[in-house]
């Protein structure tokens, strides 16, 4: 608050000024005044922060990042800046029925700049604007926890008393190095979380400004509380949370501005004191005039919101939050409060992290005896203590810190907290890094009590240095881990071995580097953790079929479309494994069901074509692979099959045709090159068809079938040295190729007869 400096409004401060001097002495041992003017704590602040995380700056894109970024069209040139206002964070239209709801149109918009700046996806530029975003927020925190611990009190020349320096330093110190931030950091869609907090941090420090701004006790600047405002807007824009810093700029308001206390308010309604009324706080105009504005800015944030998104709530389903989908209200209750004890704990105790917590992870409490619910005893413990401390404390300072150390570790924690709507995670680490700030407040406090009440300083410098130090040191390992995809799922396993989700992405990213084995192994697993994994069974069913064990892959496939009847990409490869069992009916109703579920499916339309051309339905295959280009023009595969269709069938103009507009499409192609070749040279288009080939030799010069039909086609020409030679390349690259062999047979033995005539 501003004070004018009278003698009686110096009293009122004088205990505040006496408890932040000695909660000062008593870090004295362990902050040196070397490093306490603002500048150098800033600097070593930033400079740790940035140490702890820099091993992540050239990791790859993992995890959320692929459908977040990679696979995002927002973040592509042709996809217009306007559309980042109707799409959800993972780039479909928050009016879709299967849309997150997530809305963070500026995070994507700094992915965005990311993208054109970087000229493309270089995961270095993304990751180096994260580490910085974090070194920003933690020097910002410098300025934070000074205003927390120190208050808002000004000289008449406007300088603020009670900086704070060593409480602040080491509170910011403790919230730079805590290993829970590293999701968000090394995890580039982190970003939203880093944005959030940026303008959370802003929104609230301008909301102090506003106080700075005014010259006479108890008034305000109303511009720096509508900038405020909007800051806190700017920050929900970027992550959902980030309006929670409009309630804690209230609760700061009413703790430090207007100095409210709330037990000697409960005490007077409880003894029905009449001087309640003239409680200073409930009478001041400008307090109830910030506190209208607060309410009407939230408000006014939210509607807009809620028109934007839509009525209908995202679409999450049991695997993802499982207590939610409970149907007993006393399961739900004790289940949410031992994922908040599961919270606490990760705030404390950093070292068990794990990149998703869902899918049997964190198996059900669905009774009162089990012994999971002492941690939910003692979580409810501390903090009806530590409320006690906040509301009881003789000491007005304590109280102060306490119950703003508690506003930060709560309010921005509430929309993860499933108490105001059901969200889509059990446990996320992400949604940790703003309330971290209050952990890190109260630990400081707590340093502070414990220095004061013991002589052996240097025991408890020992103990701060060596939590800095681990903490410093997990991260660094932690952010090793966030580098490849392998690394994070891998060690998952000895966190959540129970998550099914753990499993199947092991599974997954050993199948894409081509170790069927050993990820058919963790498919399997993902799928007995849990019977109705339905993306595990279509993953392991594909590659059975491809192993060409086609009973246990229909089976698996059977089973996920019987458990979700909308899974597309199952109905699809179901109809690929009746195709290949020569079940043709069966698997014409499996893709037109998938087409039915997804009607845009160029590769569901592509298969279908194949079925067609299996079974000499050739107008119907022609008909699903022009639909399978439609959908998608440069599907190479649909536009070579109906362009070697119509050569086989004898309809070379066609094929041409089709052939010269598919590399009108796919310019660079070389397997549509030499296809249209072959048209061309049957169609004596000789000098042409040469051109095509060569390209196609080119582009892929030991593909054996490009050398043996361009020697065919200097066979037919009469360029027979050139075709010899061909022959011959091709012969190499494949001994084995039986029409190849025949054709250089009928080419020798008629340069034999050449010979023998020119003798």
């Amino acid at each position: 608050m501003i004070s004018n400096q009278h003698n009686a409004e110096a009293r009122g401060w004088q205990p505040a000024v006496f408890t932040m001097a000695e909660l000062e002495a008593d870090l004295d041992h362990i902050i040196p005044s070397s490093v306490l003017p603002p500048f150098w704590a800033k600097l070593v602040v930033g400079f740790v922060s940035l140490l702890c995380f820099a091993r992540s700056y050239d990791g790859d894109f993992v995890f959320d990042d692929s459908e977040a970024i990679v696979n995002n069209k927002d973040l592509r040139a042709e996809t217009p800046l306007g559309d980042l206002w109707h799409h959800d964070f993972w780039g479909s239209r928050l009016s879709s029925n299967t849309s997150h709801k997530s809305y963070r149109p500026l995070t994507v918009l700094t992915f965005r700049v990311n993208y054109y700046l970087s000229g493309g996806f270089h995961p270095v530029s993304f990751h180096m604007v994260n580490i910085l975003l974090h070194g920003g927020i933690s020097v910002l925190m410098v300025d934070v926890f000074s205003v927390l611990f120190g208050g808002l009190q000004y000289t008449s020349k406007g300088r603020r008393l009670n900086l704070a320096p060593r409480s602040s330093l080491l509170a910011a110190l403790l919230f730079a190095v805590h290993p829970v931030h590293t999701e968000c950091v090394a995890g580039v869609v982190g970003r939203a979380d880093l944005l959030g907090a940026l303008f959370f941090l802003l929104s609230f420090l301008g909301y102090c400004k506003a106080f700075r701004e005014s010259n006479k006790e108890g008034t305000h600047s109303t511009f720096w509380v509508l900038l405020s405002i909007i800051l806190g807007a700017v920050a929900m824009l970027c992550k959902e949370q980030g309006i929670t810093v409009l309630g804690l700029n209230a609760v700061f308001d009413i703790l430090v501005i207007g100095k409210f206390n709330v037990l000697e308010i409960v005490q007077k309604v409880l003894h029905k004191d009449k001087s309640l009324e003239n409680t200073g706080v409930l009478r001041n105009g400008g307090f109830l005039f910030r506190m209208t504005l607060l309410a009407l800015g939230g408000a006014g944030v939210l509607y807009m919101r809620w028109k934007i998104m839509g009525t209908g709530p995202p679409a999450f389903t049991e695997v993802d939050n499982p207590a939610s989908f409970a149907d007993s209200m006393l399961v739900r209750a004790i289940n949410y409060n031992y994922y908040y004890s599961l919270n606490a704990w990760l705030l404390l105790c950093p070292w068990w992290l794990c990149f998703d917590w869902s899918m049997g992870c964190i198996p059900l409490i669905k009774s009162v005896g089990d012994w999971r619910v002492i941690a939910l005893a003692a979580l409810w413990f501390c903090i009806i203590g530590l409320i006690c401390q906040a509301l009881c404390s003789e000491d007005t300072h304590k109280r102060r810190i306490l119950t703003l150390g508690l506003g930060f570790l709560i309010i921005p924690f509430l929309p993860a907290s499933n108490l105001f709507f059901r969200v889509g995670f059990v446990v996320a680490e992400r949604v940790l890094y703003l309330p971290s700030a209050g952990y890190c407040m109260l630990l400081t406090l707590g340093f502070g009590a414990l220095s004061k009440h013991t002589k052996k300083k240097k025991l408890i410098a020992a103990l701060i240095l060596g939590i800095l130090f681990i903490n410093m040191l997990r991260c660094m390992i932690r952010s090793g881990e966030w580098r490849s995809e392998e690394q994070l799922f891998r060690s998952a396993l000895s966190v959540c071995p129970l998550n099914a989700k753990v499993h199947y992405n092991v599974g997954k990213n050993l199948a894409d580097k081509g170790n069927q084995t050993a990820a058919i192994r963790y498919y399997r697993e993902a799928v007995r953790l849990n019977p109705k994994y339905v993306h595990a069974m279509n993953n392991l069913g594909n590659i059975l079929k491809e192993r060409n064990e086609l009973q246990e892959a229909e089976e698996l496939l059977s089973l996920a479309v019987q458990i979700q009847p909308d899974f597309a990409a199952a109905w699809m490869n179901l109809g690929i494994v009746q195709n290949s069992l020569k079940r043709f009916e069966a698997a014409e109703q499996s893709y037109r069901t998938a087409i039915k579920h997804r009607r845009k499916y160029p590769d569901c339309y592509y298969n279908l074509g194949r079925l067609y051309a299996d079974l000499n339905r050739h107008v119907d295959a022609l008909n699903a692979w022009r639909n399978a280009t439609v959908l998608k023009p440069e599907h190479s595969l649909a536009w070579n099959n109906m362009i070697i269709l119509l050569d086989n069938t004898g309809n070379l103009a066609q094929a041409e045709a089709v052939g010269r507009e598919a590399l009108g499409l796919i310019p660079n192609d070389h397997s549509l090159m030499f296809s249209l070749a072959n048209v061309l040279g049957k169609s004596q288009k000789y000098k042409e068809s040469e051109a095509l080939f060569l390209k196609a030799i080119k582009a892929h010069p030991n593909t054996a079938s490009y050398h043996g039909n361009l020697a065919v086609l200097y066979h037919r020409w009469g360029h027979l040295d050139l075709a010899r030679k061909h022959y011959e390349i091709s012969l190499q690259l494949d001994p084995t190729a039986s029409g190849t062999k025949e054709n250089y047979g009928l080419l020798r033995r008629k340069l034999e007869q050449m010979q023998k005539k020119d003798v």
